[in-house]
This record gives C-alpha cells, structure tokens and sequence, in this order.
C-alpha cells in the first residue's frame, strides 16, 4: 500500500524559562492512498522532523476508509465540526477538486479527482479537517441506502 503524506501546518510554540525560549513544534499532517483511504493527526515534539513523523505515524493509524462514486463523491454532503462548517457535492468528470487548505488535502489524498467544495466559518486548519472527515465518513453508496430502507420496511 503507497500511502502519501502531506503537512498542513506546522506550529511554533514558545515556553520563556530562565535561559530564555524554548520552542516546541506540533505538526498537522493528512495521509492517505488516493484509493478511498485517508487519515489525519497531530505530532507534538521539540523538533520539526520528529512532530511531522509523529503526526505521520498516528494518522496511518486513523486511517478510515471513503464511500466513492467514479472518483467523485456520490451525493451533496454537508459537515461540520466546532465552528468549521463544510459543503461538498459532486461533479463532473474532469472538474478537478475545487476546495482550499485543508480540505483540498484530504479529499486529493483519499483518491477524491471531480468534487465542488466550500469551507465556511472557522479557518482553523485541524477544525476544517475534522469537519471535512466527518462529512466524507457520512457518505453513503445508492446500495447501503436502499439496504438500510429495506431493513427498516422488514
């Protein structure tokens, strides 16, 4: 399994003792195998190689698997998360992503190529991730859909 890692952002974090700062880095990081799988994580470490490696380690452990439709999402979905709101619908072939930050991340690492998307609110990075996750995890193919009322009519 080939599976990229993107940064999202690094953040520089400062603690004043008696010799002076002393910095300490944490590192948002996406990861996925651009075939329907993706993962995020946080790597909190004093040194910037070692956030991002403890980022990359922990979002291929969250990795969850995305309901896809020809390389598009299969139906308009809306997400949120905190003050991070998100809205995504499908498009044609050939469109490409059309999102920002973030979330053009994850919906390129899960294998996402024809999507319509909108970040509103919050333009806190791990907000508009998890918002984005939790919009893509809601997506449901035709057939579980039609499973699932059928459960309900039995």
């Amino acid at each position: 399994m080939d599976i990229e890692e993107r940064v999202i952002h690094v953040n520089r974090c400062a603690k004043v003792v008696k010799g002076g700062r002393r910095f300490s880095f944490s590192a948002l990081v996406v990861v996925g195998d651009r075939n329907g799988n993706v993962g995020y994580s946080i790597g909190k470490a004093n040194e910037v190689a070692d956030a991002i490696r403890k980022a990359t380690e922990g979002a291929k452990r969250n990795m969850v698997h995305i309901t896809m439709k020809d390389k598009t999402i299969p139906h308009e979905v809306y997400g949120k998360f905190d003050g991070a709101r998100v809205y995504m619908r499908p498009a044609s072939v050939g469109t490409g992503v059309i999102a920002g930050g973030g979330m053009r991340a994850v919906l390129e690492l899960s294998g996402i190529r024809d999507v319509l998307a909108k970040s509103m609110g919050s333009t806190n990075g791990m907000n508009v991730i998890r918002a984005t996750m939790a919009a893509l995890e809601s997506l449901q193919s035709k057939e579980e859909i039609m499973g699932a009322r059928q459960l309900a009519r039995a």
